[in-house]
């Protein structure tokens, strides 16, 4: 399984247009076949934050997402919304990226 995380800060006058990318390109990953989540979220603490939050089946599936169309037009229409390098978190996990959390349970 292979777990990504990336924050990126976008520039405030391309909110707008960030917001409509990036439901686009989700919709698009997520019909991948080798992905298994994607998800976006802004910082509530800092405005224009976005955390990305992806899943896939495993690495092959992670090299052919990169390699899909969407992917290749989403990182070359990135770079006109960000207004610094993107972090990224990348983790190559054995078995399964999620388990349930122990120290809290529904009442």
């Amino acid at each position: 399984m292979i777990l990504i995380v990336l924050k990126a800060q976008i520039r405030p006058e391309k909110r707008d247009e960030w917001l409509a990318g990036i439901k686009q390109y989700t919709a698009d990953v997520r019909r991948e076949p080798g992905n298994v989540s994607f998800d976006y979220y802004e910082n509530g603490d800092k405005p224009n934050e976005f955390a990305m939050v992806e899943t896939f089946a495993d690495s092959d599936a992670g090299s052919a997402h990169v390699a899909t169309e969407h992917a290749t037009k989403f990182f070359a229409w990135m770079p006109g919304m960000i207004t610094e390098t993107p972090q990224i978190n990348y983790q190559n996990i054995d078995g399964e990226a999620w388990s349930e959390m122990a120290e809290v349970r529904p009442k």
